[in-house]
């Protein structure tokens, strides 16, 4: 009897087990490849991705053989922490994903130049009538869809067939009707080049939670300003050495929780990197974002490296953001408690970082260098390294900035911004901890608070000009309300560039010379000092110094590395 029941017990144990591994045994490969693979089952092989998401499975997998994919990928079935869905390219595969078709059907037009023609039944932006985002005449032509590209090279986008010539396209809506012209002049006609249009808005769709992609290259998406040409709606998604790179307006869009992008690459995009919208808990790391806004979008509306929205917890780290036009990284509205850490932030048109009416940004141990040099009178206080706008409870440490128009500002105008878990309100820059930094060689001023503020809150009480009605000074805020902590920085002015400016240059500004007057007018800077900054080279950012320099005395040097700069001793 006591035989039968430990017979029972362990049948009952064995088929508990093969219950819980069921779902791992029923995992399965599906291969995706445009031409036959010989080593595999034909049952186990499709010539489209669609079809192959289409078919997955928690634990299952498609692998992606090398070729250009003319289609747009929606993953909307979901995986399990324990076994998440898989898309990913073979082992050392280029795998491109294509907002765009390649045209082969041309009729030459009558003319000297080289222009041809072709049906054209694509509208991207339909609710207004010049067909562009924004809808304002700056953006008539930079806010329109459209892209073409000869042999890998885009061509300019004209508004009419009259204006036509050598290296632009024009897309006329009404007539249904493409017309290009190759910057060489060559004929296009039949396949003796290869000619792609953006046809499609959205790239890669995924709405579904616990997905992972890998190796995945996304471009040349028709999509708006605004709009990522991939989306990324679900939780709990890995992004592993995707790349999105050539699309009309942002390479990619992250409005899912708990996300992961290691090691992907977003450049050369007509608006932004990557755009994110309550994307909490973001994580990017070990990423490049290079050289995006390339139709000039306005800078001040939304164009650049990045703009992230209201986001809780997110963290930017170990990655690089240069050559972007616009801001580098922006986080703008009611962000909260994000995070930068051990980046290279770089050549950057406008400014590094630029927080704006968000909460609680902790910016520490990045290399930033060469920021802010585009002319834009508009983008006051938001051409330096690192600019805080209107964005309270920071914390600014161990940053290197270096050689930038404006070293670290604070930016100030009468805001307000909603929040995560409350209503729109009032927000202006308080209780900022800004300490133990290098400030070394910005051209305009190491440090420039741009307050546009007429009640006089960013000086000490006893500086107020303006009265009461009752003859004593104003009873609003005051410097000292503020409790803006500046202590032990490391200033390096070079010949001729500004140390330390206080206010708006069409307002009271006072421009300081050293910081003791500083610490005597406005209590700042304390424990700071100003010294040489000897790194080894820093145009070509070896940023090493000896151990006796006061960068790494004052501890104010960077802790950990930073890609793309040396860093460390230099003796």
């Amino acid at each position: 009897m006591v035989q039968d029941r430990r017979t029972n017990t362990l049948w009952l144990m064995i088929m508990i087990l093969g219950w819980i591994a069921l779902p791992n045994a029923r995992a399965r490969v599906w291969h995706v490849s445009q031409n036959t693979l010989p080593a595999i089952a034909s049952t186990d092989q499709v010539s489209t991705i669609s079809e192959a998401v289409s078919k997955l499975k928690p634990g299952d997998q498609a692998l992606v053989y090398g070729g250009i994919y003319r289609e747009t990928v929606t993953i909307s079935q979901s995986g399990t922490a324990d076994q998440p869905i898989c898309l990913e390219a073979a082992p050392g595969a280029s795998v491109v994903l294509t907002g765009a078709d390649r045209i082969t059907d041309w009729t030459s037009e009558p003319g000297p130049d080289r222009i041809y023609s072709t049906v054209w039944k694509h509208a991207f932006v339909s609710w207004n009538k010049s067909h562009t985002h924004p809808n304002d005449d700056y953006h008539r032509v930079i806010g329109r869809c459209e892209q073409v590209f000869i042999n890998g090279f885009p061509l300019q986008q004209v508004l009419a067939r009259e204006q036509v010539t050598r290296g632009t396209f024009y897309a006329d809506l009404q007539a249904q009707r493409l017309y290009v012209c190759p910057a060489g002049g060559q004929d296009i006609t039949g396949r003796k080049a290869l000619v792609e249009a953006s046809a499609r808005e959205r790239i890669l769709s995924v709405t579904g939670n616990h997905v992972t992609l890998k190796g995945l290259q996304c471009r040349y998406a028709a999509n708006r300003a605004q709009q990522g040409a991939a989306e990324f709606k679900g939780h709990h998604l890995i992004l592993e050495d995707c790349s999105f790179a050539d699309t009309n307006a942002s390479g990619a869009e992250f409005t899912g929780q708990d996300m992961t992008v290691r090691r992907c690459t977003f450049q050369d995009n007509g608006q932004l990197g990557f755009g994110a919208n309550r994307a909490h808990r973001l994580l990017l790391t070990d990423c490049i974002v290079r050289h995006n806004n390339t139709k000039n979008f306005d800078r001040g509306w939304e164009a650049g490296g990045d703009k992230i929205c209201m986001t809780r917890d997110a963290v930017i780290e170990h990655s690089t953001f240069v050559e972007n036009h616009g801001n580098g990284i922006w986080f703008d509205i009611g962000n909260e408690h994000c995070e930068v850490r051990n980046c290279l932030i770089a050549d950057n048109d406008n400014a590094g970082i630029f927080y704006e009416i968000s909460y609680g940004l902790n910016a520490h141990d990045n290399v930033i260098a060469g920021n802010g040099f585009a002319f834009g009178p508009g983008a006051w206080g938001a051409n330096a390294g690192i600019s805080l706008s209107s964005s309270p409870q920071c914390v600014i440490e161990r940053n290197l900035l270096v050689g930038n128009l404006e070293g670290f500002n604070f930016r100030e105008q009468t805001r307000t911004t909603p929040r995560l878990d409350g209503p729109e309100g009032p927000v202006w820059n308080a209780d900022q901890i800004i300490r133990r930094n290098v400030l070394a060689y910005n051209q305009a001023a190491q440090v420039w608070g741009w307050f546009d503020m007429s009640d006089e809150r960013h000086w000490p009480r006893i500086m107020h000009t303006k009265p009461d009605q009752s003859g004593n000074q104003a009873k609003g805020l005051s410097l000292e309300d503020l409790r803006l902590s500046l202590t032990g920085n490391l200033y390096c002015p070079g010949p001729g560039q500004g140390l330390f400016n206080w206010g708006v240059t069409w307002k009271r500004c006072e421009r300081y010379q050293d910081l003791a007057t500083v610490q005597a007018q406005l209590g700042l800077t304390q424990d700071s000092r100003v010294a040489d900054f000897p790194a080894a080279n820093i145009a070509g950012l070896d940023m090493r110094v000896p151990a006796s320099s006061p960068a790494m005395l004052m501890d104010c040097y960077p802790r950990g590395t930073v890609p793309g700069v040396r860093l460390g001793i230099n003796d």
